[in-house]
């Protein structure tokens, strides 16, 4: 049966299109047929994560408006053929499309995938209450700092009044030396600070902004953050995948070795 997951994000900038994009992108890979679904109107992000900028000719607000069918807003990613964009309006609003427009489009979707991911914006304003009904499941995306972890205790509380369940909670950029000093929680606490199930945790990767300026996912690199997301898919596709554990490697008997070059496994 064809789920519908939204991403969410209490601030903005902590990751939520790149996992999206990345995550959608995984599945794929496994042969699962997934569609994303760019809810930012007027701020759209992942045709250019895809490359896929300068195949926009419809939007997802052009289907709202019925000025096309969905068939011809959807764009297919050059490599996987199981995976399928439809892009938001750039130029939009959020006031020109309501719950209602979100419901029939993800109806539409789930007829053609077996996922569909729609990246919300950040924050708890109109354009995540538009896409909470569409949505049968939730995941939260932050990383592991105080302002971040606080924005997202509300949108925990957003999606309680909106009678749905606790969202899966992904920490992104994750430091691990950071977290053995003591410096940055780790993912496992801010799970437990947020009472809610972690799905996993990414670590901090320069490959990831150096895949977004070149206009491609780090998904096809080989690298800690395509390495954590694939951990990632399989945990969602029900595999027990072990988390990283936070340990200083030791040096002979007695002696720790100080936190450096430590990975995330």
């Amino acid at each position: 049966m064809s789920q519908a997951w939204v991403i969410l994000s209490g601030k903005g900038g902590v990751g939520k299109s790149m996992v999206t994009s990345s995550l959608a992108l995984a599945l794929a890979r496994r042969d699962m047929k997934c569609c994303c679904v760019d809810a930012d109107m007027g701020l759209r992000s992942l045709d250019m994560l895809y490359n896929m900028h300068n195949k926009v000719v419809y939007d997802a607000l052009d289907v709202a408006r019925k000025d096309c069918k969905i068939k011809y807003a959807l764009i297919p990613h050059t490599l996987h053929e199981g995976l399928s964009l439809l892009p938001a309006s750039q130029l939009g609003d959020v006031s020109d499309m309501d719950a209602d427009d979100m419901d029939r489009i993800v109806k539409k979707l789930k007829k053609r995938a077996g996922y569909v991911f729609l990246d919300a914006p950040a924050g708890i304003g109109r354009g995540v209450k538009n896409l909470l009904s569409a949505a049968d499941h939730s995941i939260l995306v932050t990383t592991a700092d105080d302002i971040a972890i606080r924005d997202a205790e509300r949108v925990i509380a957003l999606l309680e009044e909106s009678g749905k369940s606790r969202p899966m909670l992904i920490v992104n950029r994750v430091i691990p030396e950071m977290v053995l000093s003591g410096e940055m929680y780790s993912p496992q606490v801010v799970a437990a600070t947020l009472d809610v199930p972690l799905l996993g945790c990414i670590p901090d990767d320069r490959a990831v902004l150096a895949a977004v300026n070149q206009h491609e996912s780090f998904m096809e690199r080989t690298c800690p953050a395509q390495a954590a997301i694939d951990r990632i898919a399989q945990r969602f596709l029900g595999d027990s995948i072990p988390m990283p554990v936070f340990e200083p490697k030791k040096r002979g008997l007695f002696r720790w070795k100080k936190p450096n070059g430590i990975s995330l496994t």
